[in-house]
């Protein structure tokens, strides 16, 4: 067997792991159930080395047992991902939240409902990377807020017409007294959650050092929960 062939098989068995993992939601891969699928993708493999070895019959018997033997492993270790497919998707989920805190992470749960998990990060709060007029800009969770609070600058990178707004709420923040001027947010999505026209403020220059996550966001969810030190967003 060839390295060229060995080569071709390790594509094949990667690529179906990875349709595996992608579609294991759906439930379906290529219009077939996942387990048909994987069944289907063992034989193949099963086949496509048992057709190199006739090829290649002119090799001497240690060096076909050998090769038998890597592809065995092969096929043990993408069944064994495959049946731990759920637990390994969470271990990575918990690996890219602590890696990139804020990052959100979107999945669909068992009853069909849109979730985003995220991670808390190093100063015990919980952040969110959210995409407002195509700009992704980090945001604090804050349930104490009744609105989302921009800071001026993130107002300014997301295209707001600063000159058009007017300061005149009084509001409280961490700096002291500031003034806030309301405005509309025609969308923004954390994650696979999305929300058009939703209520925000904008706060003086030098006034907020980072934007905020309110209820006008968190109070359209069905529902929000703490997990350890995960935040669950459900659509």
């Amino acid at each position: 067997m060839g390295s060229r062939t060995l080569w071709i098989i390790f594509g094949i068995i990667g690529f179906g792991l990875l349709m595996l993992l992608i579609n294991h939601n759906s439930g379906e891969t290529f219009g077939l159930p996942n387990d048909r699928f994987a069944s289907a993708l063992y034989l193949g493999v099963w086949g496509a080395v048992v057709a190199a070895a006739v090829v290649g019959s002119g090799q001497k018997f240690g060096e076909m047992a050998r090769n038998a033997l890597i592809w065995l492993i092969a096929i043990l270790i993408l069944c064994t991902v495959y049946v731990y497919r759920f637990e390994l998707q969470e271990i990575g989920t918990r690996l890219a939240g602590g890696l990139m805190p804020g990052t959100p992470i979107s999945r669909v749960s068992n009853e069909g409902h849109s979730e985003v998990i995220l991670t808390k990060g190093l100063g015990g709060h919980f952040q969110a990377k959210a995409d407002i007029n195509g700009q992704r800009i980090s945001m604090m969770i804050d349930t104490g807020a009744s609105n989302i609070a921009l800071s001026y600058s993130d107002a300014q990178r997301i295209g707001l017409d600063i000159a058009s707004l007017n300061f005149v709420q009084p509001v409280v923040t961490a700096n002291g007294r500031a003034m806030a001027a309301p405005t509309t947010l025609p969308e923004i999505s954390v994650g696979n959650i999305k929300r058009y026209d939703v209520p925000a403020s904008v706060l003086e220059s030098g006034k907020l050092s980072e934007s905020l996550l309110g209820m006008s966001f968190l109070g359209t969810l069905s529902s929000f929960h703490m997990r350890r030190d995960e935040l669950v967003l459900r659509d």
